[in-house]
């Protein structure tokens, strides 16, 4: 390829490591576009490099009460698996609103089975969208029971709990940000 010396003055302006390309026969221009192109799909591939449920909500920050609760009750494999999974994540301010001794009474051993039932209903199999949560009335928990989807005035109910963010798409699912800690019904 022929440069023209304006391609010529600009690759020599743009740097060093270009300028080997000169030397080469090859046109700076044309070797910074490549270079840039290399450069557009690295980035690339990095974003889609997602994390899995745990990880983000590791990242989060807001999310440390459920992430003790699910290393306690030994379901971080799990929701590190391939799922898909559709999680309605407790804030570390949902968790504060039990009552007093409710999550130390939970993450204690003896009480590992009623943590993973607390725990497994709050996540849905299957990466279910915010768009298609509005569809439901209810959705099916890992746990086994059925938590109860109302909509009202905009405002998207998972059993008692008011659904504040959603759609953080992970790599093997969804999580969406719930404001109460939400409870499987009685003797389930």
């Amino acid at each position: 390829m022929r440069c023209s010396s304006f391609h010529l003055a600009l690759g020599v302006a743009l740097a060093l490591p270009l300028a080997t390309t000169v030397l080469a026969g090859e046109c700076p221009l044309a070797a910074a576009q490549k270079a840039q192109a290399k450069t557009h799909v690295q980035t690339v591939a990095l974003k889609a490099e997602a994390k899995d449920i745990v990880d983000t909500a590791v990242a989060a920050g807001s999310f440390k009460t459920l992430v003790a609760a699910v290393q306690a009750a030994g379901l971080v494999e799990t929701l590190k698996g391939e799922g898909p999974f559709t999680v309605f994540a407790p804030t570390d301010e949902a968790f504060a609103k039990l009552p007093a001794g409710t999550v130390e009474s939970l993450l204690k051993p003896e009480n590992k089975d009623k943590l993973v039932a607390v725990l497994t209903y709050h996540v849905v199999p299957g990466k279910v969208m915010a768009a298609d949560v509005v569809k439901l009335t209810e959705a099916p928990t890992v746990q086994g029971s059925k938590a109860k989807v109302k909509v009202a005035d905009g405002t998207v109910m998972i059993d008692n709990a008011k659904v504040v963010k959603t759609d953080i798409e992970t790599s093997n699912g969804v999580i969406h940000v719930i404001d109460a800690v939400i409870l499987p019904p009685a003797g389930k």
